[in-house]
């Protein structure tokens, strides 16, 4: 298996309204991508549609070879943690791993248990007394000892302090060390995802945007400040991804192979929070 997620001409309308049009993307196994955008972009869409909780409008899906959700054992391989780390208030921390085992085939018990004494969570206390940092650690727990292949996880650390942050990602990147499963995590907060994705997917308006390995995309994105230019003057190889000018100067961020040999032009390389911007930018001019 070479790709976890694959998805070609994949669309989901409600109503009149497309939350997902024309998707195309392929994700390898093995890595941890971040599906990143603004509210609104159809990034639960896609995660749901991946999960099997929603079918598609147009197009198709695969995940893990296979179509989401359409067979118990298929079921099995993805771990999904929804937008709010839902947890059941009225359930204790015990509860909770009693309920994972009973509703997972490869329920990893000693895992769980490891973690959640790790952790320092007291398996008595109920989830509606736990703070949010650690609802979401024990849902994080909840996903791993499934001991899926591909875990998804929508925004789940967007209601969090900083300091809950950093712990849940520093979990989920040891847990990838360690068991070796791929992850889909969606967030728009690009700081977050900078520290631990190496596969970046960029989702505005309901579209993939640009979608590849970070590393590449930051080595083949560049600003470019001159002399003000009209962008049909660039060389033809220099994609614009957005543009802005003054009465003297003109800034692009562009995606090119080739180095910029250009000396009208400083060069400068873009953070991945740049390269966000930069496809969010393009979109607004669009529309």
């Amino acid at each position: 298996m070479n790709a976890v997620l694959q998805a070609q001409g994949l669309g989901k309308k409600y109503g009149r309204r497309w939350a997902l049009r024309e998707c195309t993307l392929d994700i390898p196994a093995g890595r941890v991508v971040g599906l990143v955008g603004p509210n609104g972009a159809g990034k639960t869409t896609l995660l749901k549609l991946a999960s099997g909780q929603l079918e598609p409008t147009s197009g198709g899906i695969t995940v893990l070879d296979g179509r989401p959700a359409a067979t118990p054992a298929q079921l099995a391989r993805v771990g999904f943690v929804a937008q709010d780390t839902p947890v059941y208030a009225g359930l204790t921390v015990s509860d909770h791993l009693r309920l994972g085992a009973r509703l997972n085939s490869r329920w990893d018990a000693a895992m769980a248990g490891e973690r959640i004494a790790r952790l320092g969570l007291i398996p008595a206390h109920r989830a509606g007394k736990l703070s949010g940092g650690q609802r979401a650690q024990l849902a994080l727990t909840l996903g791993l000892a499934k001991r899926p292949e591909l875990l998804i996880l929508d925004e789940p650390v967007a209601s969090l302090d900083p300091l809950a942050r950093r712990e849940f990602l520093q979990g989920l990147m040891e847990a990838t060390v360690e068991h070796e499963f791929s992850v889909v995590l969606s967030s728009h907060l690009v700081s977050d995802l900078e520290r631990v994705c190496d596969f970046l997917v960029v989702l505005v308006g309901s579209r993939v945007q640009v979608a590849g390995e970070v590393d590449t995309l930051l080595a083949t994105h560049h600003r470019l400040t001159g002399p003000r230019r009209e962008p049909v003057r660039l060389a033809a190889d220099q994609h614009v991804v957005s543009e802005s000018h003054t009465d003297r100067q003109s800034t692009f961020v562009i995606r090119a192979d080739a180095p910029i040999h250009d000396s009208a032009w400083t060069v400068t390389q873009l953070s991945l929070e740049d390269l966000v911007l930069a496809y969010m930018d393009k979109h607004e001019v669009r529309r």
